[in-house]
């Protein structure tokens, strides 16, 4: 919900850093990866509760993860497969911080965390499976033009969910209370995409159906006179 409002204040500010790393020869693909292991050791620092730590660990993630789209646009080094990478890397890093918080306590956490897990999932497929089917119909991106591929809006996008990871490490003792809020936000996400996306793909097939169905008329149309 946030995303689009966050993104426009904080691109600015990567570009000094985005300019040094292109010339260093540092590549977008590279910079994903290794945010990505950053991102992985928040994992056990949480297991052993280690909650600063942890909350480093996730802010040098979403930095890298910030800087690896830049730096692919200021390289013109966008691509499919850097995308396909990014956002496959981002989702398994997501999925990571409340299975670190299901280590560090269990019989508190694992009902709670288990049913965030479940609701990113429904978050991260609907989003994703969107992302496919948009494709497919050409469907502009106006509020991500620079992006890889389809972003659809929801209520729990990647600024929500940053901004509960960094609420966790703070107030760990309430992660079974945020985590079961943020899910109830998921269900509500996951609904409004299903919806939403269901109708404005049908719409499209119906178009795409109408204008298949007028090629032929037209064909026929055209040998008759002749």
């Amino acid at each position: 919900m946030l995303d689009k409002f966050i993104t426009p204040v904080i691109k600015p500010l990567l570009t000094p850093v985005v300019m040094l790393m292109h010339k260093r020869g540092i590549t977008a693909d590279q910079l994903t990866v290794v945010g990505f292991l950053v991102g992985l050791l928040a994992v056990p620092l949480l297991a052993f509760e280690m909650w600063y730590g942890a909350l480093v660990a996730i802010t040098l993630n979403r930095i890298l993860d910030g800087l690896d789209g830049a730096l692919a646009r200021y390289a013109n080094q966008s691509s499919s497969a850097g995308g396909f990478l990014d956002i496959t890397l981002d989702f398994l890093f997501y999925a990571a911080i409340p299975l670190g918080f299901i280590l560090a306590n269990p019989e508190q956490n694992a009902i709670a965390g288990s049913l965030l897990l479940a609701t990113f999932i429904g978050t991260g497929s609907s989003f994703l499976a969107f992302a496919i089917a948009a494709e497919k119909f050409k469907l502009e991106k106006p509020q991500f033009k620079y992006k890889s591929f389809y972003y659809l809006n929801g209520l729990t996008e990647g600024t929500e969910t940053i901004a509960l990871f960094i609420a966790f490490c703070i107030w760990p003792q309430h992660f079974a209370v945020m985590a079961s809020i943020f899910a109830i936000a998921c269900g509500i996400t996951i609904f409004t995409r299903i919806h939403g996306g269901y109708h404005t793909l049908k719409q499209q097939e119906a178009g795409a159906n109408k204008a298949a169905e007028n090629v032929p008329s037209s064909a026929s149309s055209e040998v008759i006179n002749d």
